[in-house]
């Protein structure tokens, strides 16, 4: 276990072989990665946000793991989930959803601009090698890990990586625990059905993108909280409030959960969707961050990485 800066890093054997790679306490930046073993390689789901970060993931994956052969998946295309994929080398097969690659170029190291004060070091966009629309079979040793896109939901590619033998779940950020859902960059009706869709699957484990080591209760949590935001932009919208004043009005049942300005981002989606159009439509992500800025008093979201 490692200390450093008010976060910790640490590792867990979910099941046999399979571990989830914890950075704590969650929130942004702060994310979380998982490491499945066999006796040919290992499977490395994300990569983290920062150089030094990424290194340690690395190095812990060469502890667990001496056999070469990797492969890297990303859940989807945000910076603390991809900035370390060159650390695993030219050789490293890198598998995303088929919307990915595209959004990594539009996006690029946007995400060093917002928190400029952190420690970023050598980050990298280094894009999927092999991508996929609704699901691809990976096997690592004699285990399956079955991948499937849910996007949109949390973004417009967002894969899960699901392990049925030991039925764990590797959910990206379609269900973070201990953090406050965001779905500024997809779609928050897509994320309602991408979460009914992971209950179905009844996983007993699930490593959210962000946050501690959960069980399904966590799905009904996200649930519960997407559709308190759709009936807050519904009222909000009929009283012809913004989406920050809605925000600004909300009752604090979900105020336990860290990052709490990103209600914002949210009810800007679902005002967005209420207008109709494309589903996962952009929004004007950098205006709306001010917008959560206002809402958090004027403090920028706190940032660990």
């Amino acid at each position: 276990m490692t200390a450093t800066a008010a976060t910790t890093e640490r590792t867990i054997e979910v099941a046999e072989g399979v571990h989830a790679y914890l950075q704590e306490p969650g929130g942004w930046c702060m994310s979380n990665a998982g490491i499945v073993v066999g006796d040919d390689g290992a499977v490395v789901i994300d990569t983290l946000a920062t150089e030094r970060r990424a290194a340690m993931l690395r190095t812990t994956v060469d502890e667990l793991c001496p056999a070469v052969r990797r492969i890297v998946v990303n859940t989807h295309h945000h910076g603390d989930h991809i900035f370390g994929n060159h650390h695993f080398g030219p050789h490293a097969t890198i598998v995303a959803h088929h919307h990915a690659p595209g959004e990594m170029r539009e996006t690029g190291l946007a995400l060093t601009r917002l928190w400029p004060h952190v420690d970023w070091g050598d980050v990298r966009v280094t894009p999927p090698t092999v991508t996929f629309a609704d699901r691809l079979a990976l096997t690592v040793g004699d285990r399956r890990i079955e991948l499937i896109g849910v996007a949109p939901a949390h973004t417009t590619n967002d894969v899960v990586a699901w392990l049925p033998d030991d039925r764990v779940l590797f959910a990206g950020d379609v269900a973070l625990s201990g953090s406050t859902p965001f779905t500024l960059m997809g779609s928050i009706s897509g994320s309602v059905v991408a979460v009914e869709r992971l209950r179905r699957l009844g996983p007993r484990t699930i490593v959210c993108g962000h946050g501690p080591v959960a069980g399904p209760e966590v799905l009904d949590e996200t649930l519960e909280y997407l559709r308190w935001v759709q009936a807050l932009a519904d009222a909000g919208a009929r009283k012809g409030w913004t989406p920050l004043e809605a925000a600004r009005d909300a009752d604090g049942r979900f105020a336990h959960l860290l990052d709490p300005e990103r209600i914002v981002g949210n009810l800007h989606r679902a005002y967005a969707e209420i207008d109709g159009g494309p589903p996962a439509r952009p929004l004007d992500v950098i205006a709306i961050f001010g917008e959560m800025i206002d809402f958090n008093e004027g403090r920028l979201p706190t940032c660990l990485a």
